[in-house]
């Protein structure tokens, strides 16, 4: 198979699809692999590091996207790239089609095989291929948090750990997943005082027992979140239902009443978002205000520091992708449950039963496509 790995073209997107060591792998198991040139500037790695590892360097995304079987990406395509899939390509990467109607019959109308990183899902239930990417952002957020929680740039002008006499921030973080149990550890790090919010009383439980009461833990319940928030000088979104759109956990009204100055982050935004006022920002561009609270909605925050991020994705991603390249799609997925939960588009049918719910579209399961899948 011919595996491409174009140039990602999102803003302030620094993260490449492949580490050179992923190619390696890739070519040493009788695949061919392009990639476009430059596409591995932002993580600090060269075309020559590509062309070591045994891959074709192209001149342009469209060469790539000409010549290659399998599209391997960080991002979901942006429109200036659509023209460039030809229907039966196989697409694989982060989609987070719940989030985007027009990708998502974009996808549908081309027959663009599309296998999403993020709701790739073991019996268990853990994301393999979320869980890095939720790693970092979530260790990211409350760095961003303490930036925009200086007066300079539209905060409070409180010190994430205070100083002694003073109180330090307080910090909320919803969801205990794999992002905010990160974002709780490394706020409480910075000596904050972080309360921790979900519904599974388990998760909490894992908090508690390696925190020992440093970090609250809460059960969720709208009038718990609703008297953290009004207190919180940082409140963090960290909610995710695989596939399907985040819930809005504090809406307008609440935080219209939140203290002025105060700063949200949402991790969530890739699928929507857990404020009711939150919209997708951008590195560029990545804050704006409503109601006097800051908010920080950026959906790639991991971009930003992309040499460890490129090579956190490439250790997960590589096993599935060498799966897929070996064996082609279909038979991958037989042998895979977890990654056949991660098809979210096949001929031209939405697989995903999240995303089709949110767009009101039909639902097919994979295995009424593919025959022999379970």
């Amino acid at each position: 198979m011919i595996v491409g790995i174009p140039k990602e073209v999102k803003d302030n997107e620094y993260r490449v699809a492949a580490t050179p060591e992923g190619v390696r792998e890739l070519v040493h198991a009788g695949h061919a692999v392009v990639v476009e040139s430059g596409a591995g500037n932002g993580s600090a790695i060269t075309d020559q590091d590509y062309g070591a590892a045994g891959a074709r360097i192209l001149g342009g995304a469209d060469e790539v996207f000409a010549d290659a079987d399998l599209i391997v990406k960080v991002k979901e395509p942006q429109p200036q790239e659509y023209e460039r899939f030809r229907e039966g390509q196989l697409l694989f990467t982060y989609l987070h089609l719940a989030a985007d109607e027009g990708l998502t019959r974009f996808l549908m109308e081309r027959k663009i095989a599309s296998v999403a990183y993020e709701t790739v899902q073991t019996l268990e239930g853990r994301l393999p291929l979320l869980a890095p990417m939720s790693e970092i952002a979530g260790r990211m957020s409350p760095h961003v948090g303490a930036a925009y929680l200086e007066r300079p740039r539209g905060g409070r002008g409180v010190l994430m750990g205070g100083a002694s006499g003073v109180a330090p921030a307080r910090v909320v973080v919803l969801g205990a997943g794999m992002a905010g149990t990160n974002a709780a550890w490394i706020a409480a790090g910075m000596e904050a005082e972080v309360a921790i919010v979900d519904k599974n009383v388990d998760r909490l439980r894992f908090v508690d027992q390696i925190w020992r009461g440093r970090i609250q833990t809460v059960a969720s319940s709208g009038l718990a979140i609703e008297r953290l928030v009004l207190g919180a000088d940082l409140v963090i979104g960290a909610v995710l239902v695989p596939g399907a759109k985040a819930p809005h956990l504090v809406g307008e009204d609440l935080v219209a009443r939140m203290q002025p100055g105060a700063v949200l982050v949402d991790i969530s935004i890739d699928q929507g978002g857990c404020f009711a006022t939150s919209h997708v920002t951008t590195h560029s561009d990545p804050v704006y205000v409503a109601h006097g609270v800051v908010h920080y909605c950026v959906g790639n925050m991991p971009g930003a520091v992309p040499r460890t991020s490129t090579y956190a994705l490439t250790n997960v991603t590589l096993p599935y992708v060498l799966a897929v390249a070996n064996a082609g799609l279909e038979d991958a997925i037989r042998a895979d449950p977890a990654l056949a939960l991660g098809v979210n588009v096949y001929s031209g049918n939405v697989t995903n039963r999240g995303v089709a719910e949110a767009h009101g579209l039909p639902f097919v399961p994979a295995a009424a496509l593919v025959d022999g899948l379970a």
